[in-house]
């Protein structure tokens, strides 16, 4: 029996959101493993702390301050960094936003912004990626959702759906692509210590957190990133595509266990 694992390795990995939280941990263990880095990120701030902390990589890492909803942009820029020598072989859509607020406070404007980053400029991103993979060999793509795409979490009425159609997309990216070499897989995370997530969870949201995972603690985002790194490699998971994975601690498997210790 011979196994597929012709996908290559050897080209650019694109992290949209690169520059802080999970998308700067991926940048990190990538560049660690060897691989070349494309940082996508909207905050020049951002861009600038993370150069300051891996410049130890510097020669692996190559950074754009982007805004991906910006359709326009995406074709030209990637135009720049694909080569035959060198193709874009992986993306990573970790660029996202969200707000805990309840659905009956929630309007249309603020839906409307959420999607616009969390599913429009991945999807937008993804298929001109695609484009190019399928003509140099085929690549991995890995959408980072979230378990509050997976359950209805309170407060989540427009992050959720928007985390949901990541999950979706990756099913039908998966099942499209697979002919063109291109592997399609999803990372749920649940509650993880990033800066962004401590800036907007009180002590008393952190506390419910903890007590519905059963591990009771916040995931860091170097565990998101091995995760993601399992899903790029083709000598690891060659055979794996259109599949949806939850770092959470137990979170979305807890059942009654769960709800007994928030009730």
């Amino acid at each position: 029996m011979q196994t597929n694992t012709s996908q290559p390795t050897a080209g650019i990995t694109i992290v949209t959101g690169g520059a802080s939280g999970i998308g700067l941990a991926v940048v990190q263990l990538l560049a660690k493993l060897g691989r070349r880095v494309l940082v996508l990120d909207h905050s020049a701030d951002n861009i600038a702390a993370a150069q300051k902390n891996l410049t130890q990589w510097g020669e692996l890492i190559a950074y754009e301050q982007m805004d991906i909803t910006q359709e326009a942009l995406i074709a030209p820029l990637l135009a720049r960094y694909h080569t035959a020598t060198e193709p874009i072989v992986g993306l990573v859509n970790s660029a996202g936003f969200g707000r805990d607020i309840a659905f009956l406070d929630t309007d249309s404007a603020m839906v409307r912004a959420i999607f616009e980053v969390n599913v429009l400029g991945a999807f937008n991103l993804s298929r001109e990626v695609a484009r190019l993979m399928k003509d140099s060999g085929g690549g991995a793509i890995v959408h980072v959702a979230s378990v509050s795409g997976l359950i209805g979490n309170k407060g989540r009425s427009a992050y959720g759906p928007s985390k949901a159609a990541l999950v979706n997309l990756t099913q039908i990216m998966s099942n499209e692509l697979a002919e063109y070499g291109i592997r399609v897989n999803c990372i749920c995370p649940g509650p993880i210590e990033t800066p962004l997530a401590m800036s907007v969870h009180s002590d008393a949201v952190q506390n419910i957190w903890k007590n519905a995972v059963p591990q009771r603690r916040y995931g860091q985002p170097e565990e998101v990133a091995q995760a993601i790194a399992f899903f790029l490699n083709p000598q690891t998971s060659s055979y794996v595509t259109g599949q949806i994975l939850s770092v959470d601690g137990g979170f979305i498997s807890a059942g009654i266990e769960s709800a007994r210790s928030v009730a």
